[in-house]
C-alpha cells in the first residue's frame, strides 16, 4: 500500500470525555514506549488540499450540531492506528457529517466510516492488546463531541514518527 500525505478530518470529544480519554492515552503511551495523540474518532480522510480543509471545516457548524456516538466496545487489532481503541455505533448525524465533509471537500476517496477512538498505537502480541482491552472500560454509554479538526498527516500512519508529524491546520466548534 502507498503512503501519502492526506487531511484527516476529526471528531474530538467534549469534556469530560476529553480529559478521560487523553489521560488513558497518556498513561498507555508512557506505559508501552508508544506516541501521545489526542483523542478523536476519524470521519473522513482525503486529499492534501488545506483550502478544501478550511471549507469542509467551516461549513460544518452550520449544518451540524454536538454529536453523540454510543459506546459499544473496546476492541484490539494488528493494525498500528488500531491497536487499542473504543468502537462506536454510526448513527445518521455521523454518517450525515461524513457526507457533508466529503462534499465540501470535493473529495471522493474511499474512505470507510468505521467510528472508534484509538487509544494507542502499538505493535503487539495479540494476547497482549486481548489483556489490554478487557483491563480498559469506559465510564461513559455515550460520548459528546464537539469540535472538528483537520488534520495534516502521512496515510497509513505506521511509525511513532509518522504520528508525531501530524499538524492541525482547521479547527472549528460544533453547534450545542
Amino acid at each position: 500500500m502507498s503512503r501519502r500525505t492526506v487531511i484527516a478530518y476529526w471528531l474530538i470529544p467534549a469534556e469530560p470525555a476529553h480529559s478521560f480519554f487523553q489521560e488513558v492515552i497518556n498513561d498507555l503511551a508512557h506505559r508501552y514506549d508508544a506516541p501521545a495523540f489526542e483523542p478523536h474518532v476519524t470521519i473522513h480522510v482525503g486529499a492534501n488540499r488545506a483550502d478544501a480543509a478550511d471549507s469542509a471545516i467551516s461549513q460544518a457548524p452550520r449544518v451540524c450540531e454536538l454529536i453523540k456516538l454510543k459506546a459499544l466496545e473496546i476492541g484490539h487489532s494488528r493494525e498500528f492506528i488500531k491497536t487499542l481503541f473504543v468502537q462506536f455505533a454510526l448513527n445518521k448525524e455521523l454518517q450525515q457529517l461524513n457526507e457533508m465533509i466529503r462534499n465540501a471537500a470535493q473529495n471522493s476517496s474511499h474512505y470507510e466510516l468505521e467510528p472508534h477512538l484509538s487509544l494507542l498505537y502499538k505493535r503487539m502480541p495479540p494476547t497482549a492488546r486481548r489483556e489490554l482491552a478487557s483491563s480498559i472500560s469506559v465510564p461513559f454509554l455515550e460520548v459528546n463531541f464537539d469540535a472538528l479538526r483537520a488534520v495534516r498527516c502521512i496515510s497509513p500512519a505506521r511509525t511513532r514518527a509518522d504520528v508525531e508529524a501530524w499538524r492541525v491546520v482547521a479547527t472549528k466548534k460544533l453547534r450545542r
